[in-house]
Parts: structure tokens; sequence; C-alpha cells
């Protein structure tokens, strides 16, 4: 782009005095208009001072300003093609901290999964073995309930017989005014009661 713009520059500087030297001659030529009068003293030194300040200015512009404009205009190319590789380069990291970035978060979240599968089934062990336990000991508070409720029913059906025989032989001596026969009272309660399964 550049080289472009340095020959054009170059080609401008050999074609435009040959342009101007062409064209003085057209313009001397135009009779009809007061400005291009060269029998007039003082057009022609207009003429020649404006030629020699536009080769004054050509000479400024072409020595001084253009090469300066030049370098400008290839330090700012340097420049600017200094920072697209800079930029490019801060992309290419960019782009490579972005994919560490998904990595470690898919990692992540994996892991938090797998911590969190390990915790349910931890804690599912946990409920299941303290389930185990609480019926074990429900079981045996179970058991131990019913040795208890048989033994207070064994007591109690030993207390019934005796608590009957005791009160049939007072009902029956109060009736009757006789002693009932004990052994015979007994044997009659003790039949009842295995007739009606407390025996």
């Amino acid at each position: 782009m550049l080289s472009n713009k340095g020959s054009r520059l170059r080609a401008m500087r050999r074609v435009l005095p040959l342009a101007v030297f062409l064209l003085l001659p057209a313009l001397a030529r135009a009779d009809g208009m007061p400005q291009l009068d060269f029998a007039n003293p003082l057009t022609t030194w207009q003429v020649i001072w404006g030629a020699i300040i536009f080769i004054l200015f050509y000479l400024l512009v072409s020595r001084w300003g253009l090469p300066q404009v030049g370098s400008v205009l290839e330090m700012r190319a340097a420049t600017i093609a200094k920072h697209l590789d800079a930029a490019g380069g801060a992309k290419a990291q960019a782009d490579k901290a972005v994919t560490e970035l998904n990595e470690a978060i898919r990692s992540a979240q994996a892991g938090a999964q797998a911590e969190i599968t390990r915790a349910i089934d931890a804690a599912k062990q946990s409920a299941a073995e303290q389930s185990a336990r609480l019926n074990a000991r429900l079981d045996a508070q179970l058991a131990s309930a019913e040795q208890q409720i048989g033994a207070a029913r064994t007591a109690a059906l030993g207390a019934l017989r005796q608590v009957a025989t005791e009160t049939a032989s007072v009902v029956i001596g109060r009736l009757t005014g006789a002693e009932p026969d004990r052994a015979a009272l007994d044997a009659a309660i003790g039949a009842e009661l295995a007739a009606r399964g407390q025996g």
C-alpha cells in the first residue's frame, strides 16, 4: 500500500513540471483575456514570479514535505501492523483462556456431580444402617414387652383362679350356709377357665 503511494508521488514529481511548461504556451495564446496579455510587462512578471514561486513550492513539497508525509505514513503503517500483531496475539491468548476456563468449568461440574452422588449414597447408607439399628432395637423392645406381657398374663391368670375360687367359696357359703368342697370348686373353676382358654 505504501509502495503504491510512494511510486505515485514519484510519478507526480516527474510529470508536474512537464505539465506546467506544456500549459504556459497554451496560456500565452489566449488573446481574449487581459490576465493573459503577455505584451503587458506586468503580466509577464506575474507569470515569471508565479512560475518561480510554483517551482520553489514544488521543490519544497517534493524534497521536504512529501518525504516527511511518506515517513509518517510508513511509521503509521508499521505501528498499525504492530498493533494488529499484538491484537492477534491477545486474541489467541484470550481464546486459549476461554478454552481453559470452559474445561475448568466442565471439570468442576463433573467433580461437583460426583461429590453430590457420593453424598447421596453415603446418606442413603447411613439412613439404612440407622433404620436397621432402630428396627433391631424395636424388635428387642417388642420381644421384651411380649415377655413381660406373658409373665403378667400368667400372674394375672394365676391370681384370677385364686380370686375366683375364693369368691365362689364365699358366695356358696353365704347362699347355702355350708362350707363348699374346695377340691370340687377348684376343679370346676379350672375346667371353666380351660374352656375359655384362660387356664
